[in-house]
């Protein structure tokens, strides 16, 4: 599963998959894996990332529009 919510979020808040490798403690490469939906996302991290951005796990996940 691609997460482009999680992909339109970074470039939203002009971040770069390093600066959020390095939030999140992983290597640049695992944090694009995520993005490409190449590896499962840790529930750990959908919990850092939503409140990096301050939406929900739902909304990074596609399952709604709504980001609150």
């Amino acid at each position: 599963m691609i997460y482009i919510n999680i992909r339109n979020l970074r470039e939203d808040h002009d971040k770069t998959q390093q600066e959020l490798a390095e939030y999140l403690h992983v290597r640049q490469t695992t944090y694009s894996k995520y993005e490409l939906g190449k590896i499962n996302i840790p529930i750990e991290v959908f919990i850092k990332l939503a409140d990096y951005y301050d939406v929900t796990v739902d909304y990074l996940l596609g399952r709604t529009n709504k980001k609150k």
